[in-house]
């Protein structure tokens, strides 16, 4: 019998390593010995994964101390809102309050709106004469991100959504955005103020964004819920528009 894979030199076992998909390198190949273990619990081996993948930029590799996770969070990273801009109606939204004539949705720009800075965006959700909310609760071990990973790396929770009025009637907007924990107990929790826009606004298009950091151990889902109402109390859909909603998780 030849010589085994122990026999070759470290970098050679690295490069082999590297081509292997990262859940099998630590479900599987981190049990085979121990050399293979401290491999894969090693920086070198995800610092060549993170560069033949493309994922790696001056400013990570300043602040990547567990590459390994650096690694996981940069390949899952996509927006955990679903049907964020109302193709799929409202699917996947819950209905917190539906008051006035209710949630709609419409076609961009609407009457008396404006264009989305982004091509891609082609429809928002518009509030009626009374308070609409809706909101979404993302399953994070669902979504692949393991509990030790939200306790112990506690990955940059970064939120954003858009709202506008049209320009013939005043309106307002909110944002609550809650981190809550296996029993549902909140750990974190951003609220917006309530965002007056005035009558006779000029109907753009506004970003919205926090960022949780450092929000402690017990993160299992992500709460979040936006909604407003017209000013004048018109029949119809003349309040806040929604589209776009965000919620990425960050190495």
């Amino acid at each position: 019998r030849g010589p085994g894979m122990e026999s070759l030199p470290e970098a050679v076992l690295i490069r082999i390593l590297a081509s292997i998909p990262a859940v099998d390198l630590v479900l599987a190949c981190r049990l085979v010995c121990c050399q293979w273990k401290n491999l894969v619990d090693g920086a070198a081996l995800w610092v060549l994964k993170c560069q033949q993948e493309g994922l790696t930029g001056a400013e990570a590799e300043e602040d990547a101390e567990n590459w390994q996770n650096f690694y996981f969070l940069s390949k899952k990273k996509r927006n955990l809102i679903k049907n964020p801009c109302g193709e799929e109606d409202f699917q996947d939204w819950g209905e917190v309050e539906n008051g006035g004539d209710g949630w709609k949705i419409e076609e961009l720009p609407g009457d008396f709106g404006k264009e989305f800075p982004s091509e891609e965006v082609h429809k928002y959700f518009v509030t009626s004469y009374e308070w609409c909310r809706k909101s979404q609760v993302i399953d994070l071990r669902a979504e692949g991100y393991w509990e030790e990973l939200m306790d112990t790396t506690q990955p940059k929770i970064v939120v954003k959504d858009w709202y506008a009025g049209r320009s013939d009637a005043g309106c307002l907007y909110e944002l609550c955005v809650k981190l809550l924990s296996d029993s549902e107990d909140v750990v974190a929790e951003y609220k917006s103020e309530t965002i007056a826009i005035p009558e006779d606004n000029d109907a753009d298009w506004t970003e919205i964004s926090h960022t949780f950091s450092n929000y402690g151990p017990g993160v299992r889902f992500v709460r979040f819920e936006h909604g407003g109402q017209d000013t004048l109390f018109w029949k119809g859909w003349y309040g806040v528009r929604v589209t776009n909603s965000s919620v990425t998780l960050e190495p």
